[in-house]
This record gives structure tokens, sequence and C-alpha cells, in this order.
């Protein structure tokens, strides 16, 4: 079975091995990465694993700020897509936790019933006090998030899709496909194996076109999104800016609603062995290891050189100072009566 892993990436340098080595855990097979405008050798590190025949990269056809929905469209026609048995549409920071089975995709979509499409819940996970960039898995470092059935206020929670090759299929979005509404209905799971509620399949609101409840729609798979990694690395993040909208700003705002800690979960750390193995056969390859420490340094000089700006310095208090707790959640338990996190 061919599975292609489809990402767009802009300065993603030193979690580059971990996310890929990650995935070839899971099966996938293959990997097409766009990237745009790198500045910590983030190209030139996807360039060296295309030449060992890990990964194709290609530079993002996109013109203005519409990069992600325009690289989807060209890995529409790209060979590992046309010839991938299943597709995964994700982000570097997106790690899909398999519960079932040898937790591969393969278990997935057995244990889903072989449908056209899964939908897996995110789950975002906190800082946790992390200030310091370290180069080491992200998956180890941060393991408390918000409770699995509502995030902030919010029990409808965004989703990412993996989709067959028989799926009838108009074009590939973010975080699910869409099809021609006057086809026939493809069997569309969440991640317990359920049939995904009509208003998500039928786009009915501008909310349901990526999120449904989360509600016992992780049985067998859950997303981590590792959203804010540390501190540091979120001034980096902030800096960048979002490789797919322009008009999103990484602020105290964003960092809040994405860290609430409320809730302890490490049953990914299963795949933390198996993960440090890969990496390292990754990094044996030639030039590879090299790459990478080089994109360690480049992000670690863009840390150094961003604390040194007020702004930056301003938006590292004001997310130090932030409640662990969305804002929304916090008003709801205010309104209860009860004790902060509670409601969750």
């Amino acid at each position: 079975m061919r599975i292609t892993a489809v990402t767009c990436v802009k300065n993603e340098g030193p979690f580059l091995l971990e996310w890929i080595a990650f995935h070839r855990l899971l099966g996938v097979t293959d990997f097409l990465f766009y990237s745009n405008d790198c500045t910590d050798a983030t190209d030139r590190l996807l360039d060296r694993l295309q030449d060992h025949g890990i990964v194709a990269h290609l530079p993002n056809p996109a013109r203005g700020r519409r990069y992600q929905m325009q690289a989807l469209k060209a890995a529409r026609r790209h060979p590992l897509v046309r010839g991938a048995d299943w597709v995964w549409v994700g982000d570097v920071d997106e790690f899909p936790n398999i519960h079932v089975g040898d937790h591969t995709f393969s278990a997935l979509i057995a244990a889903c019933g072989n449908p056209q499409a899964i939908s897996l819940s995110f789950q975002y996970m906190a800082n946790g006090g992390v200030e310091a960039f370290t180069d080491r898995p992200v998956i180890s470092q941060f393991l408390r998030t918000h409770n699995p059935d509502i995030w902030g206020s919010d029990f409808a929670i965004e989703v990412k899709t993996l989709v067959r090759k028989d799926f009838p299929l108009a074009y590939y979005g973010a975080h699910r496909p869409f099809h021609d509404e006057d086809k026939a209905q493809p069997a569309w799971t969440d991640g317990s194996g359920r049939p995904v509620p009509r208003p998500f399949r039928h786009r009915v609101g501008k909310r349901r076109v990526r999120a449904f409840q989360a509600r016992g729609a992780r049985a067998f798979a859950t997303l981590n999104h590792y959203a804010l990694r540390s501190l540091d690395s979120y001034l980096v993040k902030a800096d960048r800016g979002d490789v797919n909208r322009a008009d999103r700003v990484f602020d105290a705002g964003y960092w809040r609603a994405r860290n609430d800690s409320a809730w302890p979960d490490d049953s990914i750390l299963r795949y933390l062995p198996r993960l440090e193995e890969e990496i390292a056969r990754l990094k044996a390859l030639d030039g590879v290891a090299d790459l990478h420490d080089q994109a360690v340094r480049l992000h670690r000089a863009r840390i150094d050189l961003l604390v040194q700006d007020p702004a930056y310095e301003d938006l590292r208090a004001r997310t130090r100072a932030c409640p662990h707790l969305p804002e929304a959640e916090a008003a709801l338990c205010a309104e209860l009566g009860l004790p902060a996190g509670a409601a969750a």
C-alpha cells in the first residue's frame, strides 16, 4: 500500500526529520514537500533528502499568500499523489497518534472498515511551561492538553483527513477533501470509525467545513497538534507568519487558545524508541545530519536576534503571563461558579 503525505513548509528545518521519521513509522511511503522563502536550511535539507530518495521537494507554485491551496492544486497532478492508494494532507506540527493494532495507518484503516476517507480530530498539545528550544523530539516534550471533547468553549474541533484513491474528489482542502454533492456519497468516517456528521460532510455553515463534534471521535486515533512547541520556537513562528493564511497572526491570543494544559496525555510516547531509531537512520545518510545541525543553529540564531527586539520581548512577556486556560473556558467556569479548569 502506497501512502503519500503532502505538506507545505517554511522555516521548519529543525523539525523536519522528526516529522518524516514519525510518518515513516505510520506507513507513509512517499512525501511531497512544497517550500517557500526558507532562510533556515529547510529547502537545502529537503533537497538532500530528495537526493537520497526519501522525499520529493518542489518550490511552492503559489503567487500571493494562497500557498497551501495552490500547492494542493498542483499536488493532485503529481505522480506521487496520482499513484498513491491513500493521501494524507498534514502540517509539520501535526502527528497522528493511532491507538489500535500496530499503531500504523494500515491499522487505523482496518479499524475504520476501509472507508474512502478518515477525518482525525485535533488534540492541541499545550506548551507546558517549556521555554527553551531543545533539539530533541517534539512528541517527547509536550505531554499536556485540553479535555479531549472540548477546546475552550468549542465542542466542534478541527480535523485533518486521510483520503483513499477512489474518493470522488473535486479537490483537496487543507482539512478535508471536497466532492461533487450530486454523486454517490463516499464512505467517510471519524477517528472512531463512525460516519462523519452530515453538517460536516455537506458543509452546512462555515465552521462545519473543517470541524465536527469531537466527543467520542478518537477511539482509534487522535491528531496531536503541536501548534506552540517551546516559547523560543513560538517567537520564530510569529516572526515567520502563517505559511498558508496572510490574515493569521501568532500572538498571545493564539497562544492562550491552544495552551490549555488541564489534561495529561503521554500516549504518543509509545512511538518514541522507534522514532529515535528512525531519526538516527535518516541522519546517517550523507549530508543529512550536517544540514539538520545547520537548521538548528539558524533557528537558535533567529531566537537570539528576536529576543533583542522589544516587540518580541513584549510577546514573550505576554505569553508567559497568559493563564493556562482559554478565555472562553475560564468565563464558563466563572459563570458556573467552578474552579478554573473544572469545566473540562
